[in-house]
């Protein structure tokens, strides 16, 4: 059975950092575009958790379908690449992604996303992403293996859509345990 590679976030590691974003931004050489960006995840205004997201690498991806110029293709280990050479700017794909992956570069005029580090990969490395994460919050995972029992298709700020299936899935939080100091009376 062919790969199916994909992220799995745990949400009780993230410590909010943005050390994936910054090595996803510094690996791709991105100046005004992010693949990566890390969300707070708010309850009662409180931030409660972060979340790191990127492409999905969807088994059904939406940009594959709409793309006038064929620039995605989905390779066998799941990976959906992305030919920057074809991209004619029309943006079709942000607009048939319902998680608004690909990003409009202003200054190249033309879309990006992220390939999933396919070179680092091809040479038995983690994505940037990934090795840079100091908590170890992400991983790459092969969603044709078993995945652990505890991972969830969908959080809070995260629906997870059938029609594309998305190759992320989430280690959710723990209760948070709140200590507060009281005020000694002198």
């Amino acid at each position: 059975m062919p790969k199916q590679l994909g992220f799995l976030i745990d949400l009780n590691k993230c410590i909010g950092c943005h050390s994936c974003e910054f090595a996803c931004k510094n690996e791709n050489r991105l100046e005004e575009i992010s693949f990566r960006r890390v969300l707070d995840l708010k309850q009662r205004g409180n931030v409660f958790a972060y979340l790191s997201l990127a492409c999905n690498h969807c088994a059904n991806p939406q940009c594959i379908r709409v793309c006038p110029e064929k620039c995605f293709r989905k390779l066998r280990n799941g990976i959906v690449l992305y030919d920057y050479v074809r991209c004619d700017g029309c943006q079709r794909c942000i607009g048939a992604c319902p998680f608004k992956v690909p990003k409009y570069d202003p200054f190249t005029k033309k879309v990006n996303k992220c390939n999933l580090c396919y070179k680092r990969i091809r040479q038995g490395l983690k994505p940037a992403c990934v090795s840079a994460c100091i908590p170890e919050a992400l991983q790459i995972i092969n969603f044709n293996e078993p995945l652990p029992a505890n991972c969830k298709k969908t959080i809070p700020s995260f629906a997870f859509i059938p029609l594309t299936n998305p190759s992320v899935r989430f280690l959710l939080p723990k209760e948070t345990i709140c200590f507060w100091l009281e005020d000694k009376e002198e």
